[in-house]
């Protein structure tokens, strides 16, 4: 049998092909044309192939499963294995942890990136709340008399927030490009890749927003609800 890709290069159609000899050690009838699959990483693309019988693979067999009672199915298996070849031992594998062998690089990558991608922001909140809390100790006599002249606690929050929201936003503006380079050359690496949309960028950018909000927040509502009388008192 020959892929679409085989057929192609050899310079037939799938209707041409059906009944040429091909060489392949020995030769051999194409007795059917199958649709091109991923046979290796898809760092590469879809090559030709040629599936024959060989007598190296005569002591192996494969088998489809339904994967709802694995257990089972392999007991049941190593007893019809040990039926018709006893003096050979029973061993098996999953077809899907060779495909998975083949991106084991891109999984640690993507759990290495993630781990540090986490400890990053943990670690930028925990500056930002220092920082939040900082500045709100630094304006408490400003709040206070804010207050005393009628500003209310949202616009306090607005007051305390929108610095911190503007330098978020021209981190993003710094950040994006940068990722956008470093994304895109890795993405070259891969015969079959996707395309980097420009909303990805806006919605890293909402969320960041958004933790930056939920970090700060604490400490903005906090110094809105203070007693301006107590505040200005002390001050």
């Amino acid at each position: 049998m020959l892929n679409e890709s085989a057929v192609k290069a050899l310079g037939w159609t799938p209707e041409q092909a059906i009944g040429k000899t091909v060489i392949k050690g020995s030769p051999g009838t194409v007795r059917a044309v199958v649709k091109d699959f991923h046979f290796s990483s898809m760092h590469e693309a879809i090559g030709p192939l040629v599936l024959f019988q060989d007598t190296q693979w005569i002591s192996r067999i494969y088998v489809k499963v339904s994967g709802k009672d694995l257990p089972g199915t392999i007991a049941r298996l190593q007893t019809i294995w040990k039926e018709y070849a006893p003096h050979r031992p029973f061993e098996y594998h999953f077809l899907d942890e060779d495909y998975n062998a083949l991106y084991k690089t891109e999984t640690r990558t993507g759990q290495l990136f993630g781990t540090f991608s986490l400890t990053a922001i943990l670690l930028a909140c925990l500056g930002l709340f220092a920082l939040a809390a900082y500045t709100t100790a630094q304006r408490t006599k400003e709040i206070g008399i804010r207050k005393v002249l009628g500003a209310s606690v949202s616009s306090i929050v607005t007051m305390l927030s929108k610095d911190f929201l503007k330098l978020v936003t021209l981190s993003a503006f710094i950040a994006f490009p940068l990722a956008w380079i470093a994304m895109h050359s890795w993405l070259q690496g891969f015969a079959y890749r996707v395309e980097l949309s420009w909303w990805i960028f806006i919605l890293a950018w909402l969320v960041s927003l958004f933790i930056t909000m939920l970090t700060i927040s604490l400490q903005a509502i906090r110094a809105a609800h203070t007693n301006p009388v107590t505040t200005l008192r002390s001050e």
